[in-house]
């Protein structure tokens, strides 16, 4: 990964000079735009503050605009289903670097009440307005926005859980949900350490205490991403076991149970294929009088071994093909688009001066084509007509690819 430079005040600086730190809070202070430096003229960023550090950051839906191998890149909006929330249910206020999300599901609910999960959330279909984030398409923001669904060969053998979970804890830092910051609702399992079994058990009770049920009024809801590593039944009803774990199941009632086997059928489906394969759930959940967590709502995702979301066998072959080549891109998220809708697939950014954008055309889109007013049709693309046959062969590197300077994700 090429490190870009950026344009602060008239000068040319990296992330790595001396000076750079105090130049960007400067900056910050003045409500002053550097300028990343990866195109020609540079293009617009904004400062924000975290904690006693800052950094600088791409303005809203202009990753696109950045060259292919600057960190700031992003796949215009249009490629997944994120397009239709931004500016709408996802709202990013460049002055404070916070992003206010308007949330499509319950994160509170009556004591005493069961809370099902609402037509479309999770499922298939965004809400019917298309302005509010979908428990699924909370799932895949955060992804998106942890970038775990980046991929470069120097990631390989990094991305632990315990690196999956700091970049979403990182992705959450500045989230706001019902006047609230996120984290203060986020509950991300630590990694299991046996030694410390108890230390981390008081931690998790800690982080659950807002979940505790009430003799009246609303009961608070806590958000769970974690690792499934069973779904099963119970002595009454059916429970989830969540790695990192293994002390406490979550609950699941019975109608709850009938609706994850409809609504999410082929990502159970698939997870079932491979143990290389892995699950991932976003769920709400609250505490019981006992003490015991129930799960009122909640959405899947299937991902590699790399934790690169794949949502079928197609996915899961060109992913692996890529990751087994030691290519560079990014993997689209479908958000709130159905099945029947195009997605890009993915984004091949080590292949020249322009992304490839990469789409696969199964049965139920196979005559579909893209129309002008879709990016992708005035981008370099690649297209997998399954029906045609297997797939077609990626489009050859521009240069080596090497394990580049950021951090792993």
């Amino acid at each position: 990964m090429e490190q870009t430079s950026y344009l602060v005040e008239g000068r040319v600086l990296y992330p790595d000079a001396p000076e750079f730190a105090d130049a960007i809070a400067h900056a910050h202070s003045e409500r002053l735009r550097p300028k990343c430096m990866c195109q020609t003229g540079g293009i617009d960023m904004y400062v924000a503050r975290l904690g006693e550090t800052y950094i600088v950051k791409r303005m809203p839906d202009s990753g696109s605009r950045h060259a292919p191998q600057c960190p700031h890149y992003a796949p215009p909006a249009e490629f997944s289903g994120v397009a239709p929330l931004l500016g709408t249910a996802i709202i990013e206020n460049v002055a404070t670097g916070d992003t206010t999300l308007r949330l499509g599901f319950a994160m509170a609910r009556m004591t005493g009440r069961s809370s099902q999960p609402t037509p479309g959330d999770g499922g298939d279909s965004a809400t019917s307005d298309g302005a509010r984030v979908s428990l699924r398409s909370l799932l895949h923001y955060l992804w998106d926005r942890a970038e775990l669904t980046h991929w470069r060969p120097g990631f390989a053998g990094k991305r632990s859980w315990a690196t999956v979970r700091r970049h979403l804890l990182d992705a959450a830092e500045h989230l706001i949900v019902r006047g609230e910051r996120m984290l203060g609702r986020l509950y991300i399992p630590e990694p299991f350490s046996a030694e410390h079994r108890n230390a981390i058990r008081e931690r998790r009770l800690a982080c659950w205490a807002r979940a505790v049920a009430r003799n009246q009024g609303a009961q608070s809801l806590m958000l769970l991403i974690g690792e499934v590593k069973e779904i099963a039944a119970a002595r009454y009803g059916h429970r989830m076991l969540v790695k990192h774990v293994p002390d406490q199941a979550f609950a699941i009632d019975e109608q709850l149970y009938r609706r994850l086997q409809h609504r999410f059928e082929s990502e159970l489906d698939l997870w079932g294929t491979s143990d290389d394969l892995r699950l991932v759930t976003a769920a709400t959940f609250a505490l019981s009088e006992s003490g015991l967590p129930s799960i009122a709502q909640m959405s899947l995702l299937t991902v590699s071994a790399q934790w690169l979301p794949v949502e079928d066998a197609f996915e899961l072959n060109l992913v692996d093909q890529m990751v087994r080549t030691e290519r560079w891109f990014i993997k689209g998220l479908r958000y709130g688009l159905s099945r029947s809708e195009v997605l890009t697939n993915a984004t091949l950014i080590d292949a020249g001066s322009q992304p490839v954008a990469m789409r696969i055309l199964r049965a139920v889109n196979a005559d579909i084509t893209p129309v002008k007013a879709d990016p992708w049709d005035q981008s370099a693309h690649w297209l997998w007509r399954v029906a045609d046959g297997p797939m077609p062969i990626l489009p050859s590197p521009a240069v080596r690819s090497s394990t580049g300077s950021r951090p792993a994700r």
